[in-house]
């Protein structure tokens, strides 16, 4: 049973950045960030920080937003107004922890409906509710990290565990990485490039189980077991005269 996540994108000085940054944007906004395996927590080393925070917001102030029935559409309408006042509550609680450099509006051309102009948080801490809690909507939260330790230790800072990206061009620090991330799936250099016969879930608060070409038939199948005995079985007997 899969029930969600906050995955991290670990991004470091030495990644291919533009790379990087198409994974970040598509992986965020794509389906308006109501993806279960969106990266909505981006980690970046600090001689990158302020570089890779500034093209992000740049990027998500270019998004198009428009009605999904335009070709050019790349961001739509949230899928309920309830959920769309909850997206923006989220944005009103992350004004009051963290820095606005991006969105957080609906656009101008749009008086009406459930949209949201790309939303990014810069300088978020990892007690913030916009760092520990699902949003399911355009909304990113980025924090610096100076290190592997804390970076692995901010990864590993919420509830959840169900993807995580890790962008880096040492494949030695990208395994050590991966291999320390508490996720059940994790990508390194790339975003969703996954073979669907392969385990899908997550740990922790993401769920248990796996589904995935053939972890998908004990998944899907209810066990029953019957025990026969086929001699004579000694019970105790208590209480017996």
């Amino acid at each position: 049973m899969e029930l969600g996540g906050k995955s991290p994108v670990v991004v470091f000085a030495d990644a291919d950045i533009e790379a990087a940054l198409d994974s970040v944007v598509f992986g965020v906004f794509s389906l308006n960030c109501e993806r279960c395996t969106e990266g909505s927590r981006v980690l970046v080393e600090r001689p990158l920080y302020e570089e890779f925070t500034r093209c992000l917001a740049e990027r998500a102030d270019r998004v198009r937003v428009v009605m999904p029935s335009d070709p050019a559409t790349e961001v739509g309408a949230l899928v309920h107004t309830e959920h769309y006042e909850r997206v923006l509550n989220y944005v009103e609680i992350g004004k009051k922890e963290a820095r606005l450099v991006a969105g957080g509006v609906r656009p101008d051309h749009l008086t009406e409906g459930n949209y949201l102009q790309p939303t990014v948080f810069a300088d978020v801490s990892r007690d913030a509710r916009i760092f520990q809690e699902e949003i399911f909507g355009p909304v990113v939260a980025v924090a610096p990290f100076d290190d592997e330790a804390e970076a692995i230790e901010l990864a590993n800072a919420t509830p959840f565990g169900l993807a995580a990206y890790i962008w880096t061009s040492d494949l030695k620090r990208g395994h050590r990485i991966a291999h320390a991330v508490e996720s059940g799936m994790v990508w390194i250099n790339s975003h969703n490039v996954r073979d669907l016969r392969t385990p899908f879930g997550g740990v922790k608060a993401s769920g248990v189980g796996r589904e995935g070409g053939a972890h998908s038939i004990d998944f899907y199948t209810e066990s029953k077991i019957v025990h026969v005995a086929l001699g004579d079985v000694h019970t105790p007997r208590f209480g017996a005269v």
